[in-house]
């Protein structure tokens, strides 16, 4: 899902003429649109669905990261204590 530049970028006004089709581009291509303003970069917009996925992707990369570094430290807990904590047979 990288941006291509050449395609990607729509000025702010292309939203006010067309918005259905700036929204339906994103839906199709699975890439962020850089909207832009006076030449500059103002946001990034993205279908919902492209928007929940990246965010499910960070959480879940978040809580690895923070298992691993548990991990490092010896933060760690046997089977048969996790499933006690958790209430689990």
């Amino acid at each position: 899902m990288g941006v291509k530049f050449s395609e990607d970028i729509v000025p702010l006004a292309d939203i006010k003429v067309n918005p259905g089709k700036i929204v339906r581009r994103t839906q199709e291509s699975h890439r962020p649109l850089l909207l832009t303003s006076r030449g500059r970069g103002v946001a990034v917009m993205q279908s919902l669905e492209d928007f929940e996925a990246s965010e499910e992707e960070k959480t879940f990369l978040r809580a690895v990261v923070e298992g691993l570094s548990d991990l490092d430290n010896q933060r760690q807990v046997d089977l048969a204590t996790a499933k006690q904590r958790l209430g689990l047979k």
